[in-house]
């Protein structure tokens, strides 16, 4: 059953109010709006409305958010023609609410499919219906209330080569340029984009997303930009000279290059040492965004350590994201607030 917005206006408003005190002045969205981008976290929308501090910290500090899982396939068609739009009509009211861009995540994608696609023995012909009518289905729903869309994911093995899915083994290798011409169709004004991990500096896999890049723009698919993920750990990071560069032949391409779903892993408890590294590469990565024009806005995959993935994939890992497991501020939220501020008072500089 769909949810109203007035319901569900009500629901945030009842949260808010007895969440945390009022912050101190200067919230991340704020500090990063004066310094030209904006300042997004994926949302567990099954928490928002029902963790009240959550709720706030969220409407606080940032101004985009993408759900982490009320779009995917899934959760929002569990059923063949069946649309399950409650959770992610409960986000965008918030973002309206709230003044926040959202990002829709994610439309194709070879992970997290209902049983009765992957075990349906559909043709070539039916698995083009089915992934335009979701497609269009859910663009067409959020059409002028969704500023973009990950059209596509981690479609690129770690060799450089296009991966082996359920859709490039239904469709073939054309399903990515045809999602991206669905998603334009049914909203010709929204922001595409490919999105992917560990690609964000250089080797293998960064020169086949590119490669990717080059050949979609040649074939005029309506793509415009490519999401950085930015999962690290201490001993698991590109150097920012490399994010810099990469995002740099990325943009000449005429892509945007956001910075789409950072953390940073630590084992815990997370010593003061490790807190510390941590800040300072949250703060290299802003930097070398801050530092490329087309890289528009800075998300965590995450808005508190409290409801991280972290923990369940990666046993005795956390504390990767900006603010701990009681609201708290980090020490990597204070170096980007840092950086933010000055980066507003002396404007964007693009590095050499």
């Amino acid at each position: 059953m769909r949810v109203s917005t007035l319901a569900i206006a009500a629901v945030f408003a009842a949260a808010l109010a007895g969440a945390l005190p009022a912050a101190a002045a200067d919230p991340l969205r704020a500090l990063a709006r004066t310094a030209g981008i904006r300042f997004g976290a994926a949302v567990d929308v099954e928490v928002l409305g029902k963790d009240a501090a959550y709720t706030q910290l969220l409407a606080r500090e940032f101004d985009l958010v993408t759900p982490e899982n009320a779009l995917k396939f899934s959760v929002v068609q569990p059923e063949r023609g069946r649309f399950d739009f409650t959770q992610a009509d409960a986000l965008v009211a918030f973002a309206e609410t709230h003044d926040m861009q959202v990002n829709g995540h994610v439309l194709v994608w070879h992970q997290q499919l209902p049983d009765w696609l992957t075990q349906g023995h559909f043709g070539r012909d039916e698995l083009k219906t089915i992934l335009r009518e979701h497609i269009q289905t859910l663009v067409t729903r959020y059409r002028g209330r969704v500023a973009s869309w990950d059209v596509a994911a981690e479609a690129v093995a770690e060799d450089g080569r296009l991966r082996e899915t359920f859709w490039s083994r239904g469709i073939g290798p054309d399903y990515l340029d045809l999602a991206f011409r669905w998603a334009h169709e049914a909203d010709p004004q929204a922001r595409l984009r490919y999105n992917d991990y560990g690609g964000e500096g250089g080797g293998a896999k960064s020169d086949g997303i590119y490669d990717l890049m080059i050949a979609l723009r040649r074939k005029g698919t309506p793509i415009h930009g490519v999401g950085l993920q930015m999962h690290l750990s201490l001993q698991d990071a590109p150097p920012a000279r490399e994010v810099r560069i990469n995002m740099k032949r990325l943009a000449a391409l005429g892509l945007e290059t956001p910075i789409t779903e950072m953390d940073v892993m630590l084992p815990v408890p997370a010593s003061r040492t490790r807190l510390k590294k941590q800040a300072a590469l949250y703060r290299d990565m802003l930097q070398a965004c801050l530092a490329v024009p087309q890289c528009r806005s800075f998300s965590t995959w995450g808005v508190t350590d409290r409801y991280s993935w972290i923990p369940e994939h990666f046993p005795g890992q956390g504390a990767a994201l900006l603010f701990d497991t009681d609201d708290r501020p980090k020490p990597a939220a204070g170096s980007l607030g840092r950086l933010l501020r000055a980066t507003a008072s002396t404007g964007r500089k693009v590095s050499r």
